[in-house]
């Protein structure tokens, strides 16, 4: 079998609790990772009780507001505290406001852009400098950075983190840090049960696989960019989304004319 040659390393999570975050955490750590899973319950949370690191691999926690810079510096002592390099991270983390254009305030966009980007902001510039080369960073988007989805908080925060990405990329490339973007689709996770059966049957309408994807299945792209396999991999974005961003409107007149 193939392997993603990952054991042995040091890899952080955040928003690691429950759904796409701790399915990282959870693959992570059984393919022999030493990973660090944060989010903001104080204790273990119950999404990573679960978990089986192969011999070589293990799941330690740490509370993390992400939006926090003081909580990402203490995060950073304590990793350099223990010895370790970081080899990646992923900037999981993210939350949605679903108000629409005319209905938003500044404060929504503003809350939402203090956890999806300078979260991720700050994560970087706290967790590069214990990086060396061949370490890896996957910041998870959405198909909302690709598209003009409506809730303008959440889209206008993916599209900014496309951004980040882009030029973390360009900035890391010649220390060899690597730095990839995942744009998720209509995923079964906790931030998507609360959509109405409107939008979830609208959406499968418009992805051409016709289902919804599995946290695993978002978590195996971001493994494969966390490792050496993706070794020549930076500044790209892979959509795992079931086909939905690529046809940019096109299914629906395509499926009319039937």
């Amino acid at each position: 079998m193939l392997s993603l040659q990952l054991a042995g390393r040091t890899v952080v999570v955040t928003g690691a609790g429950q759904g796409q975050g701790a399915a990282e955490a959870r693959m992570l750590a059984e393919a022999g990772v030493r990973v660090i899973a944060t989010d903001l319950p104080a204790g273990m949370p119950a999404g990573l009780a679960g978990a089986s690191p192969s011999p070589e691999g293990s799941l330690l926690y740490r509370q993390l507001d992400v939006a926090d810079a003081a909580g990402w510096s203490g995060l950073g002592d304590w990793i350099r505290s223990q010895g370790w390099a970081v080899d990646g991270l992923v900037n999981n983390a993210g939350i949605t406001q679903r108000s629409r254009l005319l209905d938003a305030s500044a404060t929504d966009l503003h809350k939402v852009y203090d956890v999806n980007v300078a979260g991720a902001l700050l994560g970087i510039q706290t967790l590069a400098p214990l990086m060396a080369g061949g370490a890896s960073i996957v910041n998870v988007g959405s198909v909302a950075g690709l598209t003009a989805h409506y809730p303008v908080a959440y889209t206008a925060s993916k599209w900014a983190l496309r951004g980040l990405s882009q030029v973390a990329a360009m900035e890391l490339g010649r220390r060899g840090i690597r730095v990839n973007t995942v744009h998720p689709g209509f995923i079964e996770t906790p931030m998507t049960q609360g959509a109405k059966p409107e939008f979830r049957q609208a959406t499968l309408a418009e992805t051409p696989l016709g289902r919804t994807g599995s946290v695993e299945e978002v978590a195996a792209v971001v493994l494969f960019l966390l490792s050496p396999l993706s070794s020549y991999v930076t500044g790209a974005e892979l959509p795992v989304d079931g086909g939905q961003a690529g046809h940019g409107g096109a299914k629906s007149i395509s499926d009319a004319l039937r």
